[in-house]
């Protein structure tokens, strides 16, 4: 089960959970702005009309839906003696519209397409209200999503641009010297910080005394795409027994390749 969310219909706080990749809406929470409260679950579920609907929509989504029994409610429902509760109504006809849960997220949750007729049932207004918070609620996943999809396609993009651009006459950064390459750094966070920025953490905090942070709290995005880069190659050397000394070499050979494809980018810029 997911993390549950919540809709707000007139400062009321419904639940809505995830279980088996369908959306379940909290009727107990529903009920909350109502004088009678979870009574009114109840009344609605031993309603003949209620019952006719929620068979409907069990014939049509389930196909382990007992239907001999169904048609044995049917008959009874309506009758001075009949009594019906949810727990009654999943047990006897192995109904998956809705599910009672206890502990942390306890109470009776719906499908939405049965919660919001229950809504109606509740009051036409309350309906229409819980629909639109409902659909506000999915467009905003939905909006997330999109965003990321569009995020990963374009860092596809950047990839694809760092492995096929011309290297550049001007060196970015710059390439390492002599002596940084001879330095023995006493871990490999610095080592990356040297072949991509060309000084380590403390000599960034030490320049940078007045700033809270530290070196890559201000690195641009073109400079994090390429630190990651480094990184997961940074393993693959590492596995390959290759000295320190070496690894940076080649380290910063390719920032310096990789960051002047990415300045470049069209791609990277429309994330800016």
């Amino acid at each position: 089960m997911s993390e549950e969310r919540i809709l707000t219909i007139k400062e009321n706080p419904i639940k809505v959970i995830t279980q088996n990749q369908t959306d379940y809406i909290s009727l107990t929470d529903m009920t909350s702005g109502f004088s009678e409260g979870s009574s009114l679950i109840g009344k609605w579920i031993t309603n003949k009309n209620t019952l006719e609907y929620l068979g409907v929509w069990e014939k049509v989504n389930n196909l382990s839906f007992n239907y001999p029994e169904f048609g044995v409610i049917g008959r009874d429902a309506g009758t001075n003696r009949f009594i019906m509760s949810v727990g009654q109504w999943i047990e006897r006809t192995q109904a998956i519209g809705m599910i009672v849960k206890a502990g942390r997220y306890g109470g009776t949750y719906a499908h939405k397409d049965i919660a919001f007729h229950f809504a109606m049932w509740l009051s036409p207004e309350f309906q229409i209200y819980l629909v639109k918070e409902f659909q506000r609620l999915k467009d905003d996943e939905n909006n997330r999503l999109k965003l990321e999809w569009n995020l990963q396609r374009t860092l596809a993009k950047v990839n694809y641009q760092i492995h096929t651009d011309a290297i550049k006459e001007n060196l970015i950064p710059k390439e390492i010297t002599k002596q940084q390459a001879s330095f023995v750094y006493s871990n490999e966070a610095d080592l990356l910080n040297v072949a991509l920025f060309g000084i380590t953490a403390k000599q960034w905090r030490e320049n940078n005394s007045i700033v809270k942070g530290n070196i890559r709290d201000y690195a641009t995005l073109e400079q994090l795409v390429v630190l990651s880069n480094i990184e997961s190659l940074n393993a693959v050397l590492i596995s390959q027994g290759l000295p320190q000394k070496e690894r940076l070499i080649q380290l910063n050979k390719i920032a310096i390749t990789q960051m002047k494809s990415l300045l470049e980018s069209k791609a990277i810029k429309k994330l800016k």
